[in-house]
C-alpha cells in the first residue's frame, strides 16, 4: 500500500501545557464550597424583582456579580484559615486538549441554536436553561453508559469502579442519543405547554452541530480511525502508524453537517413552525443511515458481529432509523405547521 501521496497526521492533541506553580496561600477546599454557597444567595440579592407579574426578573449588572463573586470567595476562605480543612498549594500542571475544546463548542453552538428556536417560539430564557442542564447530564450519563454495556460490558463488569471516570476516555454517541430522548421526555413532562416532539425538533439541530464538533475532536485525538485504504481520502495517522487510513470521524461530521442543513431547509420552509415531529424524524432517519453506512469505513470497536456483516453501531442505528421513518410517514401532519407553543 502506497502511503507516499496521503496527507499525513500527527497533530498533539494537546493545546498547550500551563505549568504548576506555587500559591502564596492555601486554598480551602471546603471554603470554595462555601464560596459558591455564598456567591448563590448573593445573586439572589442583586437580582432585581420583576417589574410585572408573570415577567421574568431583568438580570442584575455583570460587574456587580463579578465583585460580589470575588468578595464571596474571598470571605469563604477566612474561617478555614483557623479550621482544618483539605486544601491545596500549588496551582497549574493543566494540559487543555483540542477534544475538551470541541466538546464545549459542541455545547455552546447547540445551546445557540436551541435558544434561537425557543425565542422564536415565545419561549423563556428560564426554559431553555433547565433544558440545558437536563441534555448536559444527559449526554455525558447516556454516552459513557452507552460505551460501558453496548462496547466494554465484560470489562466493566469487573471493573465498576472505573465506569464513573470520563475523563480516561470511552463515550458512545448511540448512548448519548438515548439518554437526550430520555431528557427530552423527562423536560416535556415538567415544562408547561410543551411536548416531547415539540422540544425533540429544537433540540436535534443543535445536538447536529454538536456531532459535528465532537467528531473533529476525535480527528485531533486520532480515535474512531477507520480501516487501511488506497483511496485518495486516506489518511496517515502518525500516532497509530503510517498506514493509509479512512478518516471514518470526518466522514461522521460531513454527514452531521449534511444533516443540520436539512433541518435547517425544513425548520425555514415551514417559517420557524415546523410541524410536529418533522425535524426529529428526519434528524432520526438522516444521522444514523449515515451513521450505518459510514461504519462500513471504520476499524471494529467492540468484539460483537452479526453475521460477520454488521457491527455493533450498525446494529443499533437500525432502531432510530426506523422509529424515523415511522414519524415522518405515520405521525408528521406535512400540510400544516406545529401548533405555537406559547
Amino acid at each position: 500500500m502506497d502511503s507516499s501521496n496521503h496527507f499525513t497526521w500527527d497533530a498533539d492533541p494537546i493545546i498547550f501545557t500551563l505549568p504548576e506553580f506555587d500559591l502564596p496561600v492555601p486554598i480551602s477546599i471546603w471554603g470554595l464550597v462555601l464560596g459558591a454557597i455564598l456567591i448563590y444567595f448573593g445573586y439572589q440579592k442583586l437580582k432585581p424583582k420583576p417589574l410585572r407579574k408573570k415577567k421574568p426578573a431583568p438580570e442584575p449588572e455583570f460587574w456587580k456579580v463579578a465583585l460580589m463573586s470575588v468578595g464571596a470567595l474571598v470571605v469563604a476562605q477566612i474561617p478555614f484559615l483557623f479550621i482544618s480543612s483539605p486544601s491545596f498549594e500549588t496551582f497549574g500542571g493543566f494540559e487543555p486538549r483540542w477534544y475538551g475544546l470541541m466538546f464545549a463548542m459542541a455545547f455552546i453552538s447547540g445551546y445557540m441554536i436551541t435558544g434561537k428556536t425557543f425565542h422564536d417560539a415565545g419561549r423563556s430564557q428560564e426554559d431553555l436553561d433547565r433544558l440545558l442542564i437536563y441534555v448536559l447530564i444527559a449526554t455525558i450519563v447516556g454516552a459513557r453508559l452507552g460505551h460501558v454495556f453496548f462496547y466494554e460490558a465484560e470489562f466493566y463488569l469487573r471493573n465498576i469502579h472505573l465506569i464513573p471516570q470520563v475523563w480516561t476516555g470511552g463515550l458512545a454517541s448511540h448512548g448519548a442519543a438515548i439518554g437526550i430522548i430520555i431528557a427530552m421526555y423527562l423536560y416535556a413532562k415538567k415544562t408547561h405547554g410543551v411536548t416531547f416532539m415539540w422540544v425533540a425538533d429544537r433540540v436535534v439541530p443543535g445536538v447536529a452541530i454538536g456531532g459535528m464538533f465532537i467528531r473533529i475532536g476525535n480527528f485531533f485525538n486520532s480515535e474512531i480511525i477507520g480501516q487501511p485504504t488506497d483511496s485518495m481520502f486516506g489518511i496517515i495517522f502518525e500516532r497509530i502508524d503510517m498506514v493509509p487510513r479512512h478518516p471514518s470521524m470526518l466522514y461522521e461530521s460531513f454527514s452531521t453537517l449534511i444533516v443540520l442543513s436539512a433541518l435547517i431547509w425544513i425548520y425555514k420552509k415551514y417559517e420557524n413552525n415546523p410541524p410536529q415531529g418533522s425535524l426529529f424524524g428526519t434528524f432520526l432517519v438522516l444521522l444514523f443511515t449515515g451513521r450505518f453506512l459510514i461504519e462500513f469505513t471504520k476499524e471494529t470497536q467492540a468484539d460483537f458481529l452479526l453475521g460477520a456483516t454488521l457491527d455493533m453501531g450498525q446494529l443499533l442505528s437500525v432502531p432510530f432509523v426506523l422509529v424515523g421513518i415511522w414519524l415522518l410517514w405515520k405521525k408528521v401532519n406535512w400540510s400544516k405547521a406545529g401548533a405555537p407553543m406559547k
